[in-house]
């Protein structure tokens, strides 16, 4: 006989843990990469456009914001547990590009696939997680799932940064992502699906209409029509503007002005720290305070940070006080986006409505890069920080802004 479905966090704390466990070593993939490689470009292959640097992060950018598109209409057809397999899968060609790649080309080429790789996985344990928790205690699920990756990321980057001072970065590279690939492969394979746990929601805490909205109409809801997720859109599309710049710009932004590779693997993981650890109470507080208080302020702390980043003309210490600002503003931000996305989804268009919206907020690695790579080329790295900051700042004034609502099933969080 079956076990009973049961929503909530207690009710299915195995499963739910096995998919933090997971997502930290999808944030660790990525984060192998944030210390070290736009310095490899420079070091192993003698590249000295910053642009042509960050098509790495362009690549990956886009293949995320894709492989995001296609996981909520996928994950309704073929199910959460197989594209979370097809995700990891994706990952395991990484390594070996990497360590045999005789240009840049065949490390953008890896980031296409490392692309894939984080939207279908990340993608895959967010939505899982939301339909194992039930809508309750959303904010604290999404801060769990949020902070265990980027402190998966904030590990590796470290790692690699520490590594790389007496290793060949690329080699630290490669083999990481070679040893995590498998292990992420392996436990994808024991978690279960979480499908019956969607309709048990459906049922229960929604309208009781079993119809799906098809991927259009959520894509024009998402993108335009509904005023709450279209700000919600736009703001995770900037949050990863400014990200894609602390990722691929601001390692040559130190390093121009002198700082240590280990100086600089101590910034490059100190944002993500903060950022995975704050997520663990700023998911939980928006279940209590809501979700557009901490966004809005989150956007502007961000700016404020990047702002400092200039002040401070690449000096470590200003340089690490920025990048502990801009991880307390992302934590902020990050997990209360996609709470709030959820909030606004039925439980049948969940998965959708996540996937546009990570759509968007991953397309921004792309446009961030693209400012971060021609700004700087054209004119400086100071001033490609200022254009991103100024965006950041219209962005949070944009969510404060604009009227904010809640699904009429949606029931806030006891204050116990």
């Amino acid at each position: 006989m079956s076990k009973p479905i049961e929503l909530g966090l207690r009710a299915n704390a195995a499963q739910f843990s096995l998919l933090v466990g997971l997502n930290a070593l999808v944030g660790g993939m990525v984060g192998l990469e944030r210390s070290v490689l736009p310095l490899v470009g420079k070091q192993d292959f003698g590249l000295r456009s910053t642009a042509t640097i960050l098509a790495f992060v362009v690549a990956f950018g886009a293949a995320k914001a894709l492989a995001n598109l296609a996981s909520g209409e996928l994950a309704e057809r073929i199910g959460r547990k197989r594209l979370l397999v097809i995700g990891w899968a994706l990952a395991l060609p990484v390594a070996p590009l990497i360590a045999l790649a005789p240009s840049w080309w065949f490390i953008v080429a890896a980031n296409i696939l490392l692309g894939a790789n984080q939207g279908l996985a990340w993608s895959m344990t967010v939505v899982m997680k939301i339909d194992l928790a039930g809508p309750r205690r959303r904010g604290l699920a999404l801060g769990l799932n949020e902070a265990a990756g980027y402190l998966g990321v904030a590990a590796a980057a470290f790692a690699s940064g520490a590594l790389a001072a007496g290793h060949a970065p690329r080699t630290v590279v490669w083999v990481g992502a070679a040893g995590i690939g498998v292990v992420g492969l392996l436990l994808s394979l024991v978690v279960r699906d979480t499908g019956a746990h969607v309709a048990h929601e459906q049922a229960v805490h929604a309208d009781g209409s079993s119809r799906s909205s098809g991927l259009r109409a959520v894509f024009v809801g998402a993108s335009a029509r509904d005023p709450m997720l279209r700000a919600c859109s736009q703001a995770g599309l900037v949050n990863n503007l400014n990200d894609a710049l602390a990722w691929g710009l601001a390692p040559l932004y130190l390093a121009l002005h002198g700082a240590s590779v280990r100086q600089i693997a101590v910034v490059a993981a100190a944002y993500p720290v903060v950022w995975g650890a704050g997520q663990l109470a700023t998911g939980w507080l928006s279940d209590h305070t809501g979700r557009k208080p901490l966004i809005s302020s989150g956007m502007l702390v961000q700016a404020g940070a990047l702002a400092l980043l200039v002040v401070g003309n690449g000096g470590f210490v200003p340089s690490l006080v920025a990048a502990v600002l801009l991880g307390a503003g992302t934590a902020m931000v990050y997990p209360t986006l996609i709470a709030a996305v959820s909030d606004a989804s039925r439980p049948r268009d969940r998965a959708r409505t996540v996937g546009v919206y990570r759509f968007w907020r991953d397309f921004g690695f792309v446009l961030g890069a693209l400012i971060a790579g021609f700004g700087a080329d054209a004119t400086s790295p100071r001033t490609a920080i200022v254009i991103v900051a100024a965006l950041t700042a219209t962005s949070g004034v944009v969510v404060a802004a604009t009227s904010w609502r809640l699904r009429p099933n949606f029931e806030p969080a006891p204050a116990s």
